[in-house]
């Protein structure tokens, strides 16, 4: 499925994500790379495979590379396990398990194969769909050291939420279908 065709299979009540998908493939404040990265990195987050598959698709007609491909899918994995580590964290009220090492390995993060900014861009993306404060506030402040610009990191925030909406949509049609 392409990502025209995922905006037509979209019902009608979820018109606006369709324009917002559609508005969002035409983004200009990210380089092609950051984008569909983050578009990459979103689906991969959600896991609905008729998106995951749209996504992959624009993303590789775009000229994301492979390296690229495979470092914003490493961004959703990682970040898989880190927010729900940092999440349950932040959440507990015991401050003891914040003194305590995590102990999971992370090394994709200091080595991800493509620019590090990317690769903070698509953990800030991927941290927002999965909830976790403690890590988008960690990547938000990495990626501002870097200079990046507060609207080009709304831009991979808003790919994250559209992304996650049409996921949604689509794995809920599908299970009334």
């Amino acid at each position: 499925m392409s990502l025209d065709a995922l905006r037509e299979h979209l019902p009608a009540y979820a018109k606006d994500l369709a324009l917002n998908l559609s508005s969002l493939s035409n983004e200009t404040l990210l380089t092609d790379q950051q984008k569909w990265g983050a578009f990459v990195a979103a689906a991969h987050a959600v896991g609905q495979p008729d998106v995951v598959k749209a996504v992959e698709a624009a993303a590789t007609a775009a000229g994301l590379s492979q390296a690229a491909l495979d470092a914003a899918k490493a961004a959703a994995a990682i970040m898989g396990m880190n927010n729900v580590y940092y999440r349950a964290l932040h959440l507990m009220t015991n401050p003891e398990y914040r003194t305590l090492p995590a102990r999971l390995r992370m090394n994709i993060i200091a080595n991800p194969g493509v620019e590090k900014t990317d690769f903070e861009l698509w953990c800030t993306t991927v941290s927002a769909i999965n909830g976790c404060g403690m890590c988008l506030d960690s990547h938000e402040a990495e990626l501002r050291k870097r200079d990046v610009p507060i609207v080009n990191i709304q831009a991979a925030l808003r790919i994250g939420a559209v992304v996650n909406a049409v996921s949604r949509v689509i794995a809920g049609e599908r299970a009334g279908a």
